[in-house]
């Protein structure tokens, strides 16, 4: 059975009643086993989980053999620029800490092959009690720019190390407190996000003058379409702090 991410997702929720569910994390080493409780450990455990339920329920799949970039699965093994399936959890007491991708992996990655805009991303928010039983409190299903915004000083949320850019980060996007910074709003603005922090980044400033028109060759030539991506500073305010 062939099924597209949002199938995928609506299966999870609909038929197997994903937020009905409770669940354990158990270790077994010689004659002792123990139930974990360490809650840092759910996220890895949710995907494999998530593979074993893709088995179990005859759904089509190919995993990416590249663990350090978006996707975690194929769902279609015959098209690997389509239905491109990623997974991600937190702890839902707490705000997402998982990483997106690597910046400067993600921004080679996008001209190479800008199919990868395309991810769709899986989100479980787990909660884990003291007794060790997982539940899934959340499940969205998001592309890249529904779930990352800018942060103070750079045009994405970034992890940021003695001024080097390593990892993107995501935005709290199921929340509209005051004080929040608004998720991108679309595919364009997140792409400006990405061309200014290309400039702002020492690492990657060099590349700076090309990688938009080299983006949009590379986009047009594998969509058909010609994006029009306007420039940071005419956007930026459409991104500052919610007020009340």
């Amino acid at each position: 059975m062939r099924l597209s991410a949002l199938d995928v997702y609506k299966k999870l929720l609909n038929e197997d009643k994903l937020l009905e569910l409770e669940g354990q994390i158990k270790f077994f080493l010689g004659d002792v086993n123990i139930i974990v409780k360490q809650k840092d450990v759910v996220g890895n455990i949710i995907q494999e989980w998530l593979e074993g339920w893709l088995k179990k329920r005859c759904i089509e799949y190919s995993p990416s053999e590249n663990t350090q970039m978006p996707p975690d699965f194929f769902l279609n093994p015959d098209d690997k620029t389509s239905d491109l399936l990623e997974i991600k959890a937190f702890n839902r007491n707490a705000s997402p800490g998982f990483d997106i991708a690597d910046f400067r992996m993600y921004e080679e990655e996008i001209i190479e092959k800008p199919y990868m805009l395309n991810v769709d991303y899986l989100i479980f928010g787990y909660d884990m009690s003291d007794e060790g039983i997982v539940t899934i409190k959340d499940l969205w299903l998001k592309k890249v720019w529904e779930i990352t915004r800018r942060m103070d000083g750079w045009a994405l949320n970034l992890q940021v190390k003695q001024n080097v850019v390593h990892k993107i980060r995501p935005g709290v996007w199921y929340s509209n407190r005051p004080g929040n910074i608004p998720m991108f709003q679309c595919l364009e603005d997140f792409i400006s996000a990405v061309e200014e922090t290309v400039y702002q980044n020492p690492k990657t400033h060099e590349n700076a003058a090309t990688w938009k028109r080299n983006f949009l060759e590379s986009y047009k030539k594998f969509y058909g379409v010609q994006l029009n991506i306007p420039r940071w500073s005419d956007i930026v305010d459409k991104y500052n702090v919610q007020k009340k």
